[in-house]
């Protein structure tokens, strides 16, 4: 399936140990939503999902650097949070990246998903199709109602016949989003974070497919 990915022994072993039953019936589903988006001309394919949260301050983060980096043994007293959601337009390697610095919940992934085709929607044509693929998250679990019911509200005023595809609970992993964060800790690799602006601008300078994202800070709640 795309965004697979090779996997070591102890994460194979870790997924097997989790699958339900129906694990590669969901595989197989979802592989055939986006075979079906894919090869529709008027069918738009995202993927969206935000990664782990980071802190923002003077601390060492491991990894290597070009450049001698002086910073914090410990995080004792983090200057803030963030967490980068990501929004991938999967068809034209676009990339819509937002550091949120409040926590992360399925109405803040919903906000994102407004905010980007309020910026872009001229783009397309009116009443075109979204397959939406998810994690299947806590913020976006497909079993739970109220993630669902702000996609309805997002689908309401813009008209768009909306489709979730969720990957299989326990297999985050295989969402194609999921190659964007490792690009982009490889592109931070050992640098300090030491202010909100440092990572935008980390995130802004990295390339996704040949191409550089739109990056937002998103302060509110």
């Amino acid at each position: 399936m795309e965004g697979a990915g090779l996997l070591s022994v102890e994460s194979r072993a870790e997924s097997a140990a989790k699958q339900l039953p129906a694990t590669a019936a969901i595989f197989d589903q979802v592989a055939a939503v986006n075979r079906a988006a894919d090869a529709a001309d008027t069918e738009l394919r995202l993927s969206m999902e935000a990664t782990a949260t980071g802190t923002v301050g003077p601390l060492a983060r491991g990894g290597q650097s070009r450049v001698p980096t002086v910073a914090a043994e410990h995080d004792f007293h983090p200057d803030a949070p963030g967490t980068p959601v990501g929004l991938s337009l999967l068809a034209l390697a676009a990339l819509c990246l937002s550091g949120i610095t409040s926590p992360v919940t399925r109405d803040g992934l919903v906000d994102c998903l407004m905010r980007w085709w309020e910026g872009g929607h001229h783009r397309f044509a009116p009443m075109t199709p979204v397959v939406i693929n998810l994690e299947n998250g806590p913020e976006n679990q497909s079993r739970r109602t109220p993630c669902r019911r702000r996609i309805v509200e997002f689908a309401h005023p813009t008209g768009l016949p909306v489709r979730l595809a969720s990957s299989p609970p326990y297999h985050s992993k295989y969402n194609p989003l999921e190659r964007c964060w490792g690009s982009l800790e490889h592109h931070w690799n050992g640098a300090r974070l030491d202010a909100i602006d440092a990572g935008m601008r980390f995130a802004t300078t990295r390339t996704w497919q040949g191409k550089g994202p739109v990056v937002a800070l998103v302060t509110t709640t």
